[in-house]
């Protein structure tokens, strides 16, 4: 179990950490229950870097009327033969390019699960997704029709900080699972006794942070370290764990930038982290903003060693910055990268994204099928008894569990453990290189897996 605190953080190895990941983005058509727009068919580093990974403003939806607890209505999204599901994420404008690759790789494999193993539980899965367009207003909006008019049974892969953070109040007041949550925010899984139906996935931007502190320290002593960070939870979480990682007597931090997420660019912020003669620059940025300051630093003749959050790690993020620019950097991730065709998890992947999916495949289309897998093991698991609080039950007894080999498209190793006092999945990962290949971008591991138990 990931446990935070502070002794034991300093304790944990160097190196390593997970990632999202995700190719060009495509929505799906209305067979999933959805009337938001498509999304774009890709993205290029010249489109705004606007976001909404902000502390959400806008009104939730427990205040907006809705009624109270669905648990103890345990036939809610379940109809006849079916299981509801439902999920909110970017699907549309630059955002959606980026990140809809999730959401369309965890659709890909539920339609799988459907036509090639007859569902799960007898039940044909329904997966609705909509489109929140990254903004926690719209996530507001569509997660009010998923619950009051689709009737889902769960909410999975719920996809942004702040544009979860708007809703997850809502979702553990009414009862509803909310289960694998598509953002590292430290808080999805460290209050299940305030928020007992949240689970998240991801690794804790924390810990990243940390570990990437601790790789400074002990692989660049000496080098003086610059952060640029997102002003949200997202942000906040990856800079205080920067400097929880990081020996003081070994690397200063010279500068610490902040860009709100509503920001044109980030030229002056990166302009004052070349000034502070930082050899070390630390991004907790998404990726519109990370081709920003990867490709603005180039530009000024500055190249210190870049080190950005996992967000980054699908080669989507080659369109939006180029290979030359991104060239040395690291980043974190968990599961076997989409580029390994020999292996016949990821070629079996690659077969479901042909078959199923209107996106190419990347690490993020991977990341939407570990999701898929793990919400096929938890349904199985409760089959005699099919239920929300049976649902968490069987989310609660996940011990050390890993895919088959054969059919796994985590790394080797990675395993996911839920108890009722931690809701964290996912506490391994490895380091990433960008490289220039034959002209392209790739992402290519090194150093070992590390585990954060």
């Amino acid at each position: 179990m990931l446990k935070l605190s502070r002794p034991w953080l300093l304790l944990v190895g160097a190196v390593a950490l997970l990632a999202l990941a995700a190719a060009c983005g495509g929505g799906d058509d209305n067979e999933d229950g959805t009337t938001t727009p498509a999304a774009t068919t890709g993205a290029t580093g010249t489109a705004p870097a606007q976001a909404t990974e902000t502390a959400a403003t806008t009104e939730t939806p427990e205040s907006t009327g809705a009624t109270g607890p669905e648990v103890d209505m345990p036939d809610i999204g379940l109809p006849a033969g079916k299981i509801v599901l439902g999920s909110h994420f970017a699907q549309s404008g630059t955002y959606g390019a980026a990140f809809a690759p999730v959401g369309e790789g965890l659709k890909a494999y539920f339609k799988y699960v459907n036509e090639e193993k007859g569902g799960v539980c007898g039940r044909e899965i329904e997966f609705i997704a909509e489109d929140d367009q990254y903004d926690p207003a719209h996530a507001v909006e569509v997660t009010r029709k998923l619950v009051e008019q689709d009737k889902i049974f769960a909410m999975v892969a719920g996809l942004g900080t702040a544009a979860h953070s708007a809703v997850w109040e809502y979702l553990n007041e009414k009862g509803i699972p909310d289960l694998w949550v598509m953002t590292g925010a430290h808080k999805w899984g460290a209050d299940p006794q305030g928020h007992p139906w949240t689970v998240g996935l991801l690794p804790d931007y924390f810990v990243e942070g940390t570990i990437q502190g601790k790789w400074i320290s002990e692989n660049m002593p000496g080098a003086k370290v610059a952060i640029l960070y997102q002003n949200d939870d997202f942000g906040r979480d990856g800079h205080d764990g920067l400097l929880n990682g990081l020996d003081p007597a070994k690397n200063e931090v010279v500068s610490e930038q902040t860009y709100e997420a509503t920001a044109v660019d980030v030229r002056s912020q990166v302009t004052n982290m070349k000034e502070s003669g930082a050899e070390v620059a630390v991004c907790a940025c998404i990726p519109g903003y990370t081709a920003q300051a990867v490709g603005g630093a180039n530009r000024m003749g500055w190249k210190p060693q870049w080190i950005v959050d996992y967000v980054n790690s699908d080669p989507v993020m080659f369109t939006y910055s180029s290979p030359e620019d991104m060239e040395g950097t690291l980043t974190l991730q968990a599961n076997k990268l989409s580029t390994w065709t020999d292996d016949p998890a990821i070629a079996k992947h690659l077969e479901i994204i042909k078959k199923y999916a209107k996106v190419a495949p990347g690490n993020f289309t991977v990341v939407g099928q570990v999701t898929g897998q793990l919400m096929e093991e938890v349904l199985n698991r409760t089959c005699d008894n099919l239920s929300r609080e049976s649902l968490m039950d069987a989310v609660e007894s996940l011990k050390d569990f890993a895919v088959e080999d054969s059919e796994s498209v985590a790394l080797p190793g990675v395993t996911t453990t839920i108890t009722d006092d931690d809701h964290t999945a996912t506490e391994s990962m490895r380091f990433l290189r960008a490289k220039v290949v034959d002209g392209k971008g790739v992402w290519e591991y090194e150093g070992e897996l590390l585990s954060f138990r």
